[in-house]
């Protein structure tokens, strides 16, 4: 099994001068100098235990870059510190991780500390990042200058310099937990140690689950770079290549292709593409589909356009055809667990008319089709487990699914209550009790009204007004409990919830056509 910190510093080593990133401002940073400042970063996170906790709030751009790599080839399990997590949800994850260091911009820090009172008032909170875990010891690394809010003895990026190469680390390395003293680190190269260091867990990505209880998807050096494999074997991407995308299931791969990872910045998104001279781009497709319907050409430097994160409606693929008619359109279905799973072109896409075509499984990816017609996948880039889990063989997609007569798979629709909107998913029953509680709300419930033509989904939260309810309060109550990617485009009071079935449950059908037909009628 691959490695992804060693497949980035090998492309750095076949193309030294050639630009391996680009952030949203112009800044370049070769790869030659990125694996220098990685090989730094690495010596310096020193008493890292193998999968131990760094919490990471760094900018996109190449200092984000390259510390990521950095604390991951020093052992690191990245934890990303979300400003737009409820506390108690923030706390709850920093306190299952339990980060041994803290990896931030100067400003993060100046944010979450000083500036704390305007971060709030611009709609950013963030954990107190000088001191997250409450009498437990920290060492801080930060990018730019120094700000009030960075702590004393923190180190500074731009002081580091190359250094030694750690030590490989023990094997069998738990999920979560402190796993005693730390008696080594992984090689930034070579192949000693390499079970071990593909084993290693290297990032853990938080999904909204059904309860409150943190989740953590745990990938490992091995997983990223297995699903980097995947996703090359299916685009071909080559030095040269440039790849404008803020995604990192394609940033990866271009990086471990010696390809140029484009970041997006402030201007528009066409705009961009013509300026980096993109032959490779991501996108959301209800993004795209914005964005064409004021740009309606996409350059000519673009051979490879991919939509994902949520499903691609016929509509936004006819728009992408003719918007840049000599790329090839590709949608990509994936999971955080595994990242990719299949793909499809837009041809292929736009020919089938029941249910939505996902694509064949990528080579080494299995599928099956449980009894209620729910997909599990298992394959080399399924992430290690849930954290504090044991390890995933396979995972349950919440899918519905069936596999056509070319061994294709077919999406017919989704198991569980989940919203999709802007590519973030959204679970209703992580939100309902806490919405039910508020002073004046009787009964709440979150519900996902689909748009044909874009296939995102409208958040609309519907509640029963108990005695002293006031809309004004609920409105201002809500980002208090309520993950900024989860607030509601619109608050509908209804005077009754449909049910049905012995036990009176909520029937969310029934309600999503009466939100539907509240929001048509305005």
């Amino acid at each position: 099994m691959s490695d992804v910190v060693t497949g980035v510093l090998d492309a750095a080593e076949r193309e030294p001068q050639r630009v391996a990133v680009i952030d949203g401002r112009g800044r370049e940073l070769t790869y030659g100098e990125l694996r220098r400042r990685v090989e730094a970063v690495a010596g310096a996170m020193t008493g890292l235990r193998p999968g131990g906790g760094v919490l990471f709030a760094v900018r996109p751009g190449p200092d984000a870059v390259t510390l990521a790599l950095g604390a991951v080839a020093a052992g690191g399990m990245l934890v990303l510190a979300d400003p737009g997590l409820a506390p108690d949800v923030a706390a709850a994850r920093i306190a299952a991780t339990e980060p041994a260091w803290v990896v931030a911009d100067s400003l993060v820090y100046a944010l979450s500390g000083p500036l704390r009172a305007v971060a709030r008032r611009r709609g950013l909170v963030l954990p107190h990042l000088r001191d997250p875990l409450p009498g437990r010891p920290v060492r801080h690394l930060y990018a730019g200058p120094w700000l009030p809010g960075v702590p004393r003895g923190a180190v500074r990026l731009r002081t580091l310099r190359p250094g030694r190469t750690p030590a490989p680390p023990d094997q069998g390395t738990p999920l979560a937990g402190p796993a005693g003293k730390a008696r080594g680190r992984p090689p930034v190269t070579g192949k000693a140690g390499e079970g071990a260091t593909t084993a290693q867990p290297a990032v853990v990505a938080f999904t909204s689950g059904t309860t409150g209880r943190p989740r953590g998807v745990v990938h490992t050096r091995g997983s990223l770079a297995e699903g980097s494999a995947l996703l090359r074997g299916a685009i071909p991407l080559s030095p040269g290549d440039v790849v404008h995308t803020d995604q990192l299931m394609l940033g990866l791969p271009a990086l471990m292709a010696g390809a140029t990872w484009s970041l997006p910045g402030s201007r528009p998104f066409a705009e961009e593409l013509a300026a980096r001279e993109a032959t490779h781009a991501f996108c959301l497709p209800v993004r795209l589909d914005t964005i064409l319907r004021e740009t309606p050409t996409l350059p000519d430097t673009l051979r490879c356009l991919l939509l994902g994160t949520a499903p691609s409606p016929p509509a936004v693929l006819r728009r992408a055809r003719a918007a840049a008619p000599r790329a090839e359109i590709w949608s990509v279905y994936a999971m955080t667990e595994a990242l990719p799973i299949a793909l499809a072109s837009a041809e292929e896409k736009l020919a089938v008319q029941e249910g939505d075509l996902l694509g064949a499984p990528l080579p080494g990816v299995t599928v099956r089709i449980g009894d209620d017609g729910e997909l599990f996948v298992s394959g080399p880039q399924l992430a290690r487990g849930y954290l504090g889990e044991p390890p995933l063989a396979e995972v349950a997609t919440g899918d519905l699914a069936r596999l056509d007569e070319h061994g294709r798979l077919v999406l017919l629709g989704r198991k569980k209550d989940m919203i999709l909107r802007d590519g973030v998913n959204i679970y209703p029953g992580l939100y309902e009790p806490a919405v039910a509680a508020l002073p004046g709300v009787a009964e709440a419930a979150v519900i996902g009204i689909p748009d044909a033509e874009t296939g995102d989904e409208e958040v609309v939260l519907a509640v029963l007004a108990d005695q002293g309810f006031d809309l004004a309060r609920l409105r201002r109550s809500l980002p208090r409990i309520v993950d900024v990617g989860a607030l509601p485009d619109r608050i509908e009071v209804v005077e009754t919830f449909p049910r049905g079935g012995r036990t009176d449950k909520l029937d969310r059908a029934r309600l999503r056509a009466t939100l539907a037909a509240m929001g048509t009628s305005r």
